[in-house]
């Protein structure tokens, strides 16, 4: 049975919700950000079980095949920013490919579910991308700028002040601790 669950962001997600689905003898044959297939389905008390348990650990399971468009758009562009390191993307490429489905359907639907554009989502999550990597202060802004597919510098820098109101240097200099979880990283900043 295939579940899709919201606010999976990162590898410690999909450990929980793996353990979860283990411990509740559900089969996990496979899970990764917002998805989870199991060999057993869960029904009735089981199901309303899983629920409360996903809801305790911060995760909602889903059902309206809208919002499950929704939070794949969301796992594909954070496993894309977060977890690889493949530099530059066409995120509308991306997205149409891993989705089969027209770039601009989805950008219609993303932009009424959430309130925001996908391409300003794209925006705040590269942008807490780099407040991780300017703390862990291992990366030149230049490698950082090339990491997460920056045509240049200074375009990383004019968009990380205009999300924040202050230059990557000033952010890393002061050693501002403003990151945010990756699931709350939908809202206007």
């Amino acid at each position: 049975m295939d579940l899709y669950i919201k606010n999976m962001v990162c590898p410690r997600c999909i450990a929980a919700v793996q353990q979860l689905l283990a411990e509740m003898h559900l089969q996990p044959l496979s899970v990764t950000l917002g998805e989870a297939k199991t060999a057993a389905e869960p029904k009735g008390e089981q199901l309303a079980l899983l629920r409360e348990k996903l809801n305790t650990l911060g995760f909602e399971l889903l059902d309206d095949s809208k919002d499950l468009l929704v939070e794949r758009i969301k796992a594909i562009i954070i496993k894309h920013i977060h977890h690889t390191d493949s530099g530059a993307v066409v995120f509308s490429e991306l997205l149409t490919s891993e989705l089969h489905k027209d770039y601009s359907g989805l950008s219609k639907l993303f932009s009424a579910h959430e309130g925001i554009t996908i391409e300003h989502f794209i925006i705040l999550q590269k942008t807490e991308k780099v407040k991780e990597l300017l703390q862990y202060n291992q990366l030149t802004l230049s490698e950082i700028a090339h990491r997460l597919g920056y045509s240049s510098v200074a375009h990383l820098s004019a968009q990380f002040r205009k999300v924040t109101g202050i230059t990557p240097t000033h952010f890393r200099k002061t050693g501002t601790n403003s990151r945010k979880p990756l699931d709350a990283v939908s809202k206007k900043q």
